[in-house]
C-alpha cells in the first residue's frame, strides 16, 4: 500500500495518524508541505527516522526544492521526481492519501 500525506507536520497530525496505522512495508510518500517530515529540522524527524525502520519513504524533489529544504533531507529517504510519484501510484495496488 501507497501512504501519501502532503500536510505538514507542523500544522496537522495527518502524519501521526498515517504512521500508525502503515504497516510494515507499506511506502510513504511525502508531498506538498508533507516533505517537511523528511528533513532533518522537522519536529517529525524523529517520527520519520522510526519510518523509515519499517517503511519504504519517498519524498518528492521538486516540492522539497520549491521550499528550501532539498540539502536537509533525512538519510534513507528517497527522492522521487513527478515521473517516480506515477510509479508509485502504479507499483502499488492501493493507494491512500491523508487529508
Amino acid at each position: 500500500m501507497l501512504h501519501i500525506v502532503n500536510k505538514s507536520p507542523s500544522q496537522t497530525r495527518t502524519l501521526d495518524s498515517c504512521l500508525r496505522l502503515c504497516r510494515d512495508g507499506h511506502a510513504l510518500l511525502l508531498i506538498e508541505d508533507g516533505v517537511y517530515a523528511a528533513t532533518t529540522r522537522s519536529p517529525a524527524a524523529a517520527a520519520a527516522r522510526e519510518a523509515l525502520t519499517r517503511l519504504k519513504v519517498y519524498a518528492l524533489q521538486p516540492d522539497l526544492e520549491a521550499r528550501g529544504v532539498i540539502g536537509a533531507v533525512l538519510d534513507g529517504v528517497t527522492l522521487v521526481d513527478y515521473g517516480g510519484f506515477v510509479e508509485l501510484v502504479a507499483e502499488h495496488s492501493v493507494s491512500h492519501s491523508w487529508l
